[in-house]
């Protein structure tokens, strides 16, 4: 039997939505092992005056196998 744990975790990039989770993915996979997947709970914006984005900020949900 397999014991999944979820942890929450926040990650930002100035390039894209697709950099932050991916860049939130790759820092997490250096302490967290056996990762099996992630949820995009939430999407954030930072922006200039102008409106346009300047930081896109995803908060993730983390499921891994613990052994």
């Amino acid at each position: 039997m397999s014991v999944a744990k979820v942890i929450e975790l926040n990650s930002s990039s100035v390039k894209s939505m697709e950099d932050a989770v991916q860049t939130g993915l790759h820092k997490c996979a250096e302490s967290v092992k056996n990762i099996k997947g992630a949820w995009v709970n939430e999407i954030k914006v930072v922006t200039a005056d102008d409106g346009s984005i300047m930081e896109w900020r995803v908060n993730l949900r983390v499921t891994f196998i613990v052994k």
